[in-house]
């Protein structure tokens, strides 16, 4: 004899839509949507349909995980703390624990902004723009408040500038980078889970005034400033 196939239940949370099976709704005996299902007096919709007032897009991943018996999110997933408040009103500590474990955030990470700036140029051979060999930067400031700084640079961080005054809450736009490789600076905030959010550059005109030694007239016309703003939420 043929197994009978599962019987398909709907499902109303906030206004979207779900189908799953009877089985993976018991699937966790003391979870909310096995308590609804075996409670004819559970909230229905005008159709029926089991009916939690919760959030409807973050259900798919609560009605995932009843499936599979696991949590997978997408890599630019961002909300596990609401996440992990619908698996406790789901009444599911698995999911919740791995929501919590798939968090990359530390709990207790300090929240903030970190001002990234540079000044460069490109520095050009004999025969000017036509031999171009490489973007020059002089130096890479960093801004914001000290903790952070020191939280996500270590000991690549220039602190000689603006020696520390022993407050832990001081802020500064006197640090720079003992390196002059940009994209480190930004593989190390992202590293520490922050988020450009912001950037602006500006050019200035090489005027008549005379040069530094070993500073090219051309390459002077090229000169540049551009900063960039990173958060950590």
């Amino acid at each position: 004899m043929a197994d009978v196939p599962p019987e398909v239940l709907e499902l109303n949370v906030g206004g979207v839509h779900y189908a799953t099976t009877r089985d993976t709704l018991l699937r966790e005996p003391d979870s909310l949507p096995a308590a609804a299902l075996e409670d004819s007096e559970y909230p229905r919709d005008a159709r029926g349909r089991i009916f939690f007032d919760r959030d409807g897009v973050l259900f798919r991943y609560v009605l995932d995980y009843l499936r599979d018996g696991g949590l997978v999110l997408p890599e630019c997933f961002r909300e596990h703390k609401r996440l992990a408040r619908e698996a406790r009103h789901y009444r599911l500590p698995g999911l919740e624990n791995a929501v919590r474990e798939a968090d990359p955030r530390p709990p207790n990470r300090e929240r903030g902004c970190i001002t990234v700036g540079y000044r460069g140029s490109f520095a050009f051979g004999r025969d000017g723009l036509a031999d171009v060999k490489f973007r020059k930067l002089s130096r890479i400031l960093v801004c914001g408040k000290v903790t952070l700084c020191r939280d996500v640079f270590g000991e690549t961080l220039n602190e000689s500038r603006d020696p520390d005054h022993g407050l832990a809450d001081r802020y500064t736009s006197r640090f720079f980078l003992k390196h002059s490789f940009i994209e480190q600076a930004f593989d190390m905030l992202q590293e520490q889970g922050f988020k450009l959010t912001a950037s602006c550059g500006s050019g200035t005109a090489g005027g008549a005034a005379e040069l530094k030694p070993g500073v090219d007239s051309e390459e002077n016309r090229w000169n540049h400033y551009n900063e960039f703003v990173f958060v950590r939420e």
